[in-house]
């Protein structure tokens, strides 16, 4: 991505955590439309912790990284005390000074509206028009209890295209040992379920379809049996279960010689391996074999090369920025994902190599269990009518 750019405006996509390593990214890229979905605003603690996001917001908007961003959207679902609405989702938007004529759509109005103005919305979103919000159906949860999952969409005019944002949070895995039992496991079809779900949302007949990007939280995961049957393949395997309900507590793979040391300890929250390098050597590109979440939408969902490391689980300690934890079997949970007609606009010829940018922020930094993603590329100027004439889409009045 250019700075300076006559031809075409820079664009740049971002998961999770922001802080100053996001502020280097866009000072590296100089882009001229930033979007960074969030997911957990709030943390774990939100009830406690809530109070503390619009201090951050506001001291990010007032940094020299985006002094020249003049234009602003943030929207943040604070309202805890809702638990049939409340995702904890953030998405912030952010426009250059340079960028002319940029349009966000209004769901209510059914039409573009020109974007002007710092605006920032919390609370309850349910109300803004500027957006459409969900949480996943209640008996879509696991134990149909709820918790901090669903979407946000916004829509987008730029270059004579229009666009869909979609920040998304799936379901999480909650015991490793339950993921062990079932390939593909339990946790996969839930997430498959939902994902599907927002799919069939952002692509029903109440808009026009355009391309869209799906980024945030997939908490996609590798396949939890084959990974340990690939890392354990010469280890015995020992069995320990609870003595009152009979139900396996931890699985213990140790090596038939070598004194029986022990490869791999499984409990519902630990994934405790001999060697975590594996999962940092080339990237960890050997685990993707394993990462077969996104197989059933090929047809729906695209993605770029992945050549970053697992982007979760890491350790917390600000001090073991490379470390993961050993809570869970690592994984690339965060992703930029994007429909075929979305992929044609960042594969143009004009998007050369070093304009296309597909990695994590933070590599060595402590930036929380999660590393953000990005996806850095060019939109160019008349992209949407060439993309019309072949796929009959995002043409912008």
């Amino acid at each position: 991505m250019a700075g300076k750019v006559t031809a075409g405006s820079g664009i740049l996509l971002v998961t999770a955590n922001v802080g100053s390593l996001f502020e280097d990214t866009v000072q590296s890229h100089r882009p001229h439309f930033i979007a960074v979905h969030c997911q957990e605003v709030g943390g774990k603690n939100y009830e406690a912790s809530m109070s503390h996001v619009d201090c951050f917001v506001k001291e990010l908007l007032s940094s020299d990284a985006m002094k020249e961003y003049n234009r602003v959207r943030v929207y943040l679902d604070e309202n805890y005390k809702s638990q049939e609405h409340f995702t904890a989702l953030g998405s912030c938007y952010f426009l250059h000074e340079s960028l002319k004529n940029i349009q966000q759509f209004d769901f209510k109005a059914k039409k573009f509206k020109k974007v002007v103005g710092k605006e920032i919305y919390s609370d309850t979103l349910e109300s803004t028009p500027m957006l459409e919000k969900e949480k996943f159906p209640q008996d879509y949860f696991p134990e149909c209890k709820w918790s901090r999952k669903g979407f946000i969409r916004t829509r987008w005019a730029l270059a004579d295209c229009a666009f869909d944002l979609v920040n998304i949070h799936l379901f999480h895995d909650a015991s490793n040992i339950l993921a062990w039992e079932k390939s593909p496991s339990v946790y996969s079809g839930t997430r498959q379920k939902a994902l599907g779900f927002v799919l069939d949302r952002i692509t029903d007949q109440r808009f026009e379809k355009v391309p869209y990007f799906v980024f945030g939280d997939f908490n996609f995961r590798l396949d939890t049996r084959q990974v340990v049957e690939s890392l354990c393949s010469t280890a015995t395997m020992q069995t320990v279960r609870l003595g009152d309900t009979n139900e396996v507590d931890k699985l213990i793979f140790r090596e038939s010689e070598n004194d029986r040391k022990v490869v791999l300890q499984l409990e519902k929250k630990l994934f405790n391996y001999i060697n975590q390098d594996v999962f940092r050597e080339n990237n960890g590109t050997l685990f993707l074999q394993f990462d077969s979440e996104l197989s059933c939408f090929k047809e729906r969902l695209h993605e770029l090369e992945i050549s970053f490391p697992p982007s979760y689980p890491y350790s917390e300690d600000s001090s073991q920025g490379k470390q993961y934890m050993n809570t869970r079997c690592p994984a690339w949970c965060d992703r930029v994902l994007m429909s075929a007609t979305a992929e044609d606009l960042v594969l143009k010829p004009e998007n050369e190599e070093k304009n296309l940018v597909y990695d994590n922020i933070g590599p060595n930094v402590c930036m929380g269990d999660h590393k953000p993603v990005y996806l850095s590329f060019r939109l160019t100027t008349g992209a949407g009518k060439a993309n019309a004439n072949k796929h009959k889409c995002c043409n912008v009045q």
